[in-house]
């Protein structure tokens, strides 16, 4: 992607998400040190230190990764990237998302993918999302902001070659769950 979105600064008032910095790196790991956040995830073993440092690591050299913070109280609250879509050259994903568990179950996961995806979406016809096969979690969280499952495929995306489920969210979809999210 080049670099496309990694100078880039969003916010509603409530959440700010901008670009990653090495000065983010003890605030962004207080925010993954709960094992809860990676119980999901692959990588189960990623709120220790020791594994979530070259986490880091690779998120800083990746790019194109903004840190989300909650506005209120300048506290980094997780994280999410975006990244080229290995089979579908020229579309964006938004991935490597996670957040503190004391923001699950609230509007923070919507108001960061709202961010994020309204910002692709300007100048897309769609965004991606690969999810692993066994987080549900993210699955149902996804389904909620309008992506659709298109189909599952191998794919390397920067952490070596695993099963992911594709999704996708268009302008349309995107519309229709805020609406339905609003009627609510």
């Amino acid at each position: 992607m080049d670099g496309f979105f990694s100078d880039i600064k969003v916010a509603d008032g409530v959440l700010e998400m901008r670009p990653l910095t090495i000065e983010d790196r003890e605030g962004l790991y207080q925010a993954a040190s709960d094992p809860a956040t990676w119980a999901q995830h692959p990588a189960k073993g990623r709120y220790q230190r020791e594994a979530f440092w070259p986490y880091f690591d690779f998120l800083l050299h990746a790019g194109d990764v903004l840190v989300a913070v909650e506005a209120e109280s300048g506290r980094i609250i997780g994280c999410s990237r975006f990244y080229a879509v290995p089979d579908q050259p020229g579309d964006v994903a938004i991935g490597f998302t996670f957040l503190d568990c004391a923001y699950w179950g609230g509007s923070w996961n919507r108001r960061m993918k709202a961010l994020m995806v309204g910002h692709v979406l300007e100048s897309r016809p769609r965004v991606w999302l690969h999810i692993a096969p066994d987080n549900l979690r993210s699955q149902i969280a996804s389904t909620r902001l309008g992506a659709v499952h298109q189909y599952d495929a191998e794919l390397d995306l920067g952490t070596g070659l695993a099963l992911y489920e594709c999704y996708t969210i268009t302008a349309d979809s995107w519309a229709a769950a805020m609406a339905e999210r609003a009627g609510a």
